[in-house]
């Protein structure tokens, strides 16, 4: 273990969430009354920087913003979190990113995302990664902003042996280079069938899929599978951590909060296994609550998830 708070560099989006909540999601065609609507702070960098300082953690974003209210929203509420937010630009030209999201009456989302000042991050960003890895303990990365910046920052993370953690969400399909730069994927059940053909749907069938990643070069894979928990792979590791049980309030942000509480174990010098565990405690927690950011775990409430 270390003896130091780690240091998380977060390369990612910013968004704010808009989110209505309704018994169940309209076919196609379909309009339906909704339940309760509101807005949180959210986005995918934001929300694994916002959980690994909800942690403890000494988190840093980097990514853009527009020069509106969401985008101030937004700097204030991961401020106040305590993420360092001085790698956010204000982009003049463009707004910031926006998901809507639908939540039904058993807490599953179907989520829309307007990318905006995300998708314009560019040199600038890939230049504060550079000045800000130096010192880290390792790289969180996802895919809502431009594909080619995110590559550009792991492959220089691997020159310094700062561990780059990437988030294949949206799921698409990726390039060669981005299997090579990662040593650890975390891809959902079905963003991992998305990039390798294989229909997750229980252990064996995620044993497969690792190992299809495996073969196009990531060093570690860690299959996040909802209620079932994850399955970890790696050349010289295979396991299955179950899930913890929770009531689930909604899932909005339980793959953030995963990767947060990933991160920062495996940045602590925690062992693969008891990283992945903590992992999916700090999911669990994230189910209970609404919303993305307000949902994230403090390490007392994953404590007392570990301790049943």
């Amino acid at each position: 273990m270390k003896d130091h708070d780690p240091n998380i560099v977060v390369l990612g989006s910013l968004n704010m969430d808009l989110i209505g909540e309704s018994s169940r999601f309209p076919d196609a065609g379909e309009t339906i009354f909704g339940t309760n609507f509101y807005t949180a702070p959210g986005g995918k960098g934001a929300n694994q920087a916002a959980g690994v300082a909800s942690l403890k953690g000494n988190s840093k974003i980097i990514g853009r913003v527009g020069n509106d209210s969401f985008g101030s929203e937004l700097m204030k509420a991961l401020s106040k979190i305590g993420v360092d937010v001085a790698g956010v630009m204000i982009d003049e030209r463009t707004s910031t990113g926006v998901a809507l999201i639908i939540l039904d009456s058993v807490g599953e989302n179907r989520i829309v995302v307007f990318s905006g000042a995300n998708m314009s991050c560019d040199e600038v960003q890939i230049s504060t990664v550079m000045d800000s890895i130096s010192n880290a303990d390792a790289l969180m990365l996802q895919l809502e902003i431009p594909l080619g910046i995110s590559l550009s920052a792991a492959e220089h993370a691997r020159k310094l042996n700062v561990p780059v953690i990437w988030d294949p969400a949206p799921a698409r399909d990726l390039p060669g280079e981005v299997f090579r730069s990662c040593d650890f994927i975390t891809p959902n059940q079905s963003e991992a069938q998305s990039l390798t053909g294989v229909a997750v749907i229980s252990i064996e069938t995620a044993s497969e899929a690792a190992d299809i990643l495996l073969e196009k070069g990531v060093r570690h894979v860690v299959i996040k599978m909802g209620g079932e928990g994850a399955f970890v792979a790696s050349a010289s590791q295979r396991f299955h951590v179950p899930a913890f049980e929770v009531e689930v309030v909604d899932t909005v942000a339980a793959g953030d909060a995963f990767n947060a509480g990933f991160a920062l174990s495996i940045a602590r010098g925690m062992t693969l296994q008891d990283s992945v565990k903590f992992a999916c405690a700090a999911g669990a927690v994230a189910v209970t609550k609404n919303g993305a950011q307000n949902a994230m775990p403090t390490t007392d409430e994953v404590s007392e998830v570990l301790q049943g």
